[in-house]
């Protein structure tokens, strides 16, 4: 089984950087509104399905996820817009209601639009997998693992070095103080929900010619995120993709020493046992202090 051991850890570091993304997605709408958005998953599924029906359209492979990637994020905001906007001033459970209101019914407008079938998306780069220490690396395991680090960056300088990213840190510490010095806080959580909607459909882009994808897909992949979210630390965004991370491999060693089909179930039973011990998260401070 030992002989095994690199390739399962490849694989559960693919899986596992998607899930960072999802949890990503769930950590920055959380952090502006102290909101956890139960449609994070759909964006996810969104991501590859409009991928796949824009390249059947006759868009390039690039062009094509380019497009599904803006129009979740459009997505995203529109649902904050019409759904979550006017609920300002209502207890933040009506929120999370609303949002699985969402999540139903982005599923079932999927499953309308694009019918039950499951479809991949081509690989970026072929199928022909490399070999590095006893392990076969397909080139989009690659990919998965470049587009979450590049993010990650991406997301690191812009909340240090952007206006917009610095007003985001505002809402998070403390709503009120930020709109006092003049930050629009409806503004920012509308930017917080087209974020999420990208990142989530960068991670539903990128899984999809490995895992394939449909329109149910989201509701597994959306838990999973959560779970990495609260493993790394609610309201840590790197601890959420340190947190994917450790589940994915957890996940694949699980899989692969115990046995498939309770690699759901050994992830989460893992999760559980951690949180007994230290409920903040691995990477969260004690009361969830969002920063």
């Amino acid at each position: 089984m030992l002989a095994g051991a690199p390739q399962y850890l490849v694989s559960g570091l693919t899986q596992g950087a998607a899930y960072g993304l999802i949890g990503l997605g769930y950590t920055m709408i959380f952090n502006t509104t102290g909101i956890i958005n139960f449609a994070q998953g759909e964006f996810v599924m969104l991501g590859g399905l409009l991928s796949v029906y824009y390249l059947g359209a006759g868009l390039p492979l690039a062009l094509a996820v380019l497009a599904a990637c803006l129009t979740t994020a459009v997505v995203g905001a529109l649902m904050e817009r019409l759904t979550i906007r006017p609920l300002v001033g209502a207890p933040a459970v009506n929120a999370v209601i609303v949002t699985i209101g969402v999540s139903i019914l982005l599923r079932g407008g999927a499953m309308l639009a694009f019918g039950k079938d499951t479809v991949a998306l081509p690989a970026f780069t072929g199928v022909r997998p490399l070999l590095a220490l006893g392990a076969a690396i397909q080139p989009q395991s690659l990919w998965v693992l470049a587009v979450t680090l590049a993010l990650l960056a991406a997301l690191k300088l812009f909340f240090t070095v952007s206006i917009q990213g610095k007003a985001m840190l505002a809402c998070s510490c403390q709503q009120k103080a930020a709109s006092l010095v003049g930050i629009s806080v409806s503004r920012m959580a509308l930017l917080s929900f087209g974020l999420s909607g990208l990142i989530g459909a960068v991670a539903g882009a990128i899984l999809a010619p490995i895992t394939m994808t449909a329109y149910d897909v989201g509701m597994m992949l959306g838990l999973k995120g959560f779970a990495a979210c609260i493993l790394g630390g609610l309201g840590n965004p790197f601890g959420a993709a340190a947190g994917g991370l450790i589940l994915g491999v957890l996940e694949a060693f699980g899989a692969g020493f115990v046995a498939s089909g309770y690699k759901d179930a050994f992830a989460f039973v893992v999760l559980l046992l951690l949180l007994f011990v230290k409920p903040s998260g691995l990477f969260g401070k004690a009361g969830v202090e969002r920063v």
